[in-house]
């Protein structure tokens, strides 16, 4: 995310954003950074910067948030959303533009490896007789091993 080039922003995209739940306080933000200085990722890694990605939402540079691979780095810690003055819930919509973004095609290669994994196997960890044989033994129920209702919920695209 360099330089932010407005000539092809979408001024709809905030009311996009505003229109879903989660993103109703997003025009609420008055930059004070609170998101920013409590943010633990952003004090590990200086390029991820939650008032930055907010502000260029707001700017309508939709195409620019979504292809952001700085978007994933998101935690969904929720420091930055118990910390915002403005009650503007700033985890919620990193997550509704991460939705986006995998809808729009730019979900990160990790990600899109585990969305084919739960489509298949119905989670990330597949169980086994193994898995429910330590469970009995700590007197656990068992747990299905295919979980096929996932392919309901997932189709293919």
């Amino acid at each position: 995310m360099g330089s932010m080039n407005l000539k092809d922003a979408d001024p709809a995209f905030k009311h996009e954003l505003t229109g879903q739940f989660g993103g109703e306080n997003l025009m609420k933000c008055f930059t004070c950074l609170s998101c920013v200085t409590c943010c633990p990722v952003t004090q590990v890694n200086p390029k991820f910067n939650p008032i930055r990605i907010l502000r260029m939402a707001l700017y309508g540079l939709k195409e620019e948030v979504l292809a952001s691979d700085n978007l994933w780095l998101c935690s969904s810690c929720y420091t930055c959303q118990e910390n915002c003055p403005m009650a503007v819930r700033i985890t919620d919509i990193l997550t509704i533009l991460k939705n986006m973004a995998i809808k729009a095609g730019n979900a990160p290669t990790g990600i899109r490896a585990q969305m084919d994994i739960i489509k298949g196997n119905g989670r990330i960890y597949p169980l086994d007789d193994f898995d429910n044989k330590k469970r009995q033994k700590i007197d656990l129920p068992p747990l299905p091993t295919s979980c096929h209702v996932v392919k309901d919920l997932l189709p293919e695209e």
